[in-house]
C-alpha cells in the first residue's frame, strides 16, 4: 500500500520561509507534490512532521493553523485516493496516486498553469503565442495520456521520455524542438512564480533549430505556376494568386496579406506592419500585384485582398487560419501537378524570393531588408537601415525576369 509523509524544505535564503511538500511511496518509488504552504524553520517540527505553534504571536498562530488544517485535510484526500486504488484491486503507481490527488488540487498542476498562462495570453491579444501554447499542451496531453501532474513533477527524466515520445511518433527534431521550448517558457513561468524549484529539467533535450528541408523552388518553376491553367478550378486558382501575389511582394507572409487594407496602398507604394516583428515594410506598387487584387470583388471590404470577409460570421482570425489551410492544400495539389519534389506552400514563395533574389546577385544586406528580418539576419547588427529604393529595384529587377 502506498504511503504519504509530510516534509518540509528550508528556504534557500537565509531566513526566509520553507515549502512544506508531500512524499508519495509506493513499491519504492517515491514522487513529490508541493504545495504552498509557506512556514519558516523555527515552526517545524521534524521528528514529528507536525507544524509547531507559536505561543504568543497570535496572528502568525491563527495563520499556522488553517495551514495545519489544510495539510490535515490533504492527507485525508490521499488517504481516500489510495484506499479507492487499493480496492479496485488493479496494480497502480505512486504517480496514479499522485494524478488523482492533483485533479483534485489543480492550484499547482501542469496542465491547469499552462491553461491560465494561455487565457492569459490571449487577454493580452498575443493570439499566435496563445495557439502555440495550445497545440503544445495537447501534444504534452497526448503523451501523458491526459494525466495531469505537480509543476515539480517535471524533470529532466519526464521531459526526455517526452522528447522519446516524439521521435517514436515521427514528429521532427524542429517540431520537437518547438513543443520543447514551447514547455520550457511555461516552466520558466511557474518557477517565476515560486510555484516549482528551477531544476533545468530541458537541458538535456534539443532546443535548437536544424537547417529545414529546402522550400525554394528556381524561376522557371515560378513561371510554370504563373502560366498554368486553372481556370476550370477555382480554388487553385485563387490559391496561385495568393502565392503569386506574395512572391510579387517580397515574400509576405500569409497573416499579412490577410490584413491588409486598402488604405495601406497610397501613391504607388504598399506599407504594412509585420505582424511577427512590428517592423514596418514599404513595396513599390507593381503592374503584377494589381491584376491580382483587379480579379476579386473586395468592394464592401475594408481589406485589400478576399481573405478576411467583415461580413462573415466567423472571425476574421479564424477566417485566416481557415483560408491558409485551404490555400495550402489547393498549392499542393498544384505541386503535385507540376511533378515538384517538394510540397508547394505559401512558405515556399518566401524562400523562393530570397533564394533567386541571391541567384541575381541582391547582397545578402538588401534581402534581409526586404524580407522584413528586423532582428535575427546577422545584416541587422551593422545595417540599421536600408533605403526603400534598392529593394524596390531589387524586386523590381525579379519581376521582370518572369
Amino acid at each position: 500500500m502506498a504511503s504519504v509523509k509530510i516534509k518540509f524544505r528550508t528556504s534557500t535564503v537565509e531566513g526566509g520561509q520553507g515549502t512544506i511538500f508531500y512524499q508519495v511511496i509506493h513499491n519504492r518509488v517515491a514522487r513529490q507534490v508541493k504545495t504552498g504552504y509557506r512556514i519558516y524553520e523555527s515552526e517545524w517540527n521534524g521528528s514529528l512532521s507536525e507544524i509547531v505553534m507559536p505561543r504568543f504571536d497570535e496572528t502568525r498562530k491563527t495563520c499556522l493553523s488553517e495551514i495545519r488544517d489544510k495539510v490535515a485535510s490533504d492527507i485525508r484526500k490521499f488517504q481516500r485516493i489510495i484506499a479507492s486504488l487499493e480496492r479496485n484491486g488493479t496494480p497502480y503507481t505512486s504517480d496514479d496516486v499522485v494524478s488523482a490527488f492533483v485533479s483534485l488540487n489543480p492550484q499547482n498542476s501542469f496542465f491547469s498553469f499552462m491553461e491560465e498562462v494561455i487565457v492569459n495570453l490571449k487577454k493580452l491579444g498575443k493570439v499566435r503565442t496563445a495557439e502555440a501554447y495550445t497545440t503544445t499542451l495537447n501534444s504534452f496531453r497526448r503523451f501523458r495520456e491526459d494525466r495531469d501532474m505537480p509543476l515539480d513533477m517535471v524533470d529532466s527524466d519526464m521531459v526526455l521520455a517526452y522528447e522519446a515520445y516524439l521521435k517514436a511518433n515521427g514528429v521532427s527534431p524542429n517540431s520537437s524542438s518547438f513543443y520543447m521550448r514551447n514547455l520550457r517558457a511555461v516552466y520558466n513561468r511557474a518557477v517565476e512564480k515560486e510555484l516549482s524549484s528551477q531544476r533545468f529539467p530541458f537541458k538535456h533535450v534539443y532546443t535548437g533549430v536544424d537547417k529545414t528541408v529546402k522550400r525554394a523552388v528556381p524561376l522557371k518553376v515560378i513561371r510554370k505556376i504563373k502560366d498554368i491553367d486553372l481556370s476550370l478550378n477555382q480554388s487553385a486558382d485563387f490559391a496561385r494568386d495568393m502565392f503569386l501575389f506574395s512572391f510579387y511582394t517580397r515574400g509576405m507572409s500569409l497573416v499579412d496579406m490577410a490584413y491588409l487594407r486598402k488604405q495601406d496602398l497610397a501613391n504607388g507604394i504598399l506599407s504594412y506592419r509585420r505582424r511577427k516583428t512590428g517592423q514596418q515594410l514599404f513595396i513599390k506598387w507593381e503592374k503584377c500585384m494589381q491584376e491580382i487584387v483587379d480579379k476579386y470583388d473586395t468592394e464592401n471590404s475594408v481589406y485589400l485582398l478576399p481573405i478576411i470577409k467583415p461580413y462573415s460570421k466567423t472571425d476574421e482570425r479564424t477566417q485566416y487560419i481557415y483560408a491558409g489551410h485551404n490555400i495550402n492544400r489547393s498549392l499542393k495539389a498544384i505541386g503535385r501537378e507540376l511533378r515538384l519534389t517538394l510540397p508547394l506552400t505559401m512558405y515556399t514563395s518566401r524562400h523562393s524570393w530570397a533564394s533567386i533574389a541571391k541567384s541575381k546577385n541582391v547582397p545578402l544586406s538588401v534581402i534581409s531588408e526586404g524580407m522584413g528580418h528586423d532582428s535575427e539576419s546577422t545584416t541587422r547588427i551593422y545595417l540599421a537601415s536600408l533605403d526603400n529604393i534598392k529593394i524596390d529595384k531589387a524586386n523590381s529587377l525579379i519581376l521582370k525576369s518572369l
